[in-house]
């Protein structure tokens, strides 16, 4: 029995990483270069080195991101284009695909819970 249970969770094991897309694994380590170049410096682990509440937490960026829960991405990117207090705008630092790259990581990051 213990055979066939170790048996059963290798084949799952094998499965998940065999149909892992490689695009979206070159997407994702793209997109936390990009955060680590040019966010990390403040939010390392999705916190907040300047503002400790305003983190990148789910519950934070409900909070202090207008319209989060009704289009949680478009939230993000307004952010990092635009700025607020504190927090410089990336809109002529980075590209229109890696501001998406970046509020699409921090987007995962913040529904996995950081």
């Amino acid at each position: 029995m213990k055979i066939l249970l170790l048996i059963l969770l290798l084949a799952i094991a094998l499965l998940s990483f065999t149909f892992i897309s490689p695009a979206l694994a070159a997407e994702t380590s793209k997109a936390a270069k990009i955060f680590n170049s040019n966010c990390a410096s403040c939010h390392i682990g999705g916190g907040n080195i300047l503002i400790a509440e305003k983190t990148l937490k789910k519950e934070a960026l409900q909070k202090y991101l207008k319209d989060y829960d009704t289009n949680s991405i478009e939230a993000i990117i307004y952010q990092i284009q635009n700025g607020k207090n504190a927090m410089p705008a990336f809109k002529n630092k980075l590209s229109e695909q890696e501001i998406l790259e970046v509020a699409a990581y921090v987007f995962q990051k913040a529904e996995q819970g950081w």
